[in-house]
């Protein structure tokens, strides 16, 4: 059964609940005063304005659709039919729990039975999921659902290794902690033989 590739974070407030900019900058000032500082002192005045376009930049993902990453791809790869694996995109996002920074890499791998995608939207993939409130778990899932649901591949393979500022800089502070999460669907999850290979190639 195919799953969504839209996640619950997906759902961005419409244009009349969403709080304006100087909403946004105000929140800052409270939690900057919350915090124990005076957001009027000379080196926090401009804080607030940076705070708000930070989080323009972290959390772009919220206006763009994933599945319209992938709306373009090739069909003339002459009869091409082995694997396709892109290791090691380097991402930026944040926990929904803490807000708190998660950086890591993700590899990608798909069986295409008839069409492939140029590697570049694959990061954009990536990139489209990353740039918004997270859970691991759920990115890697929504990463293969997305890749399944649009190119109708014999398979796809999505593993996540990540670092999670809620653990290493607060709480337990484990800071050589790292995360893998996985999601095979397809051949992937069906054939051995193919998720050794994929496992392979991204040297896990």
């Amino acid at each position: 059964m195919s799953v969504s590739s839209k996640p619950p974070s997906a759902m961005a407030p419409s244009d009349a609940s969403r709080p304006s900019r100087e909403d946004a900058e105000a929140a800052v000032r409270t939690l900057i005063r919350w915090a124990g500082d005076d957001p009027n002192r000379e080196g926090l005045l401009d804080t607030p304005s940076r705070v708000v376009s930070a989080y323009e930049d972290w959390f772009c993902g919220y206006q763009e659709d994933p599945a319209a990453v992938l709306s373009r791809t090739f069909s003339e790869v002459s009869g091409y039919d082995e694997m396709v694996v892109l290791r090691g995109i380097a991402f930026s996002s944040h926990c929904e729990h803490h807000l708190a920074a998660i950086t890591g890499h993700t590899h990608i791998g798909y069986l295409p039975r008839r069409r492939v995608v140029g590697i570049s939207k694959l990061a954009r993939l990536v990139e489209a999921h990353a740039r918004r409130l997270q859970i691991q778990e759920r990115m890697t899932a929504d990463i293969a659902n997305t890749l399944m649901d649009e190119l109708n591949p014999h398979g796809v393979g999505v593993v996540i290794r990540a670092t999670h500022g809620c653990m290493t800089t607060r709480g337990v502070n484990k800071h050589e902690a790292t995360m893998v999460t996985s999601r095979m669907l397809g051949v992937f999850r069906d054939q051995a033989a193919t998720r050794q290979e994929f496992l392979a190639a991204i040297e896990l």
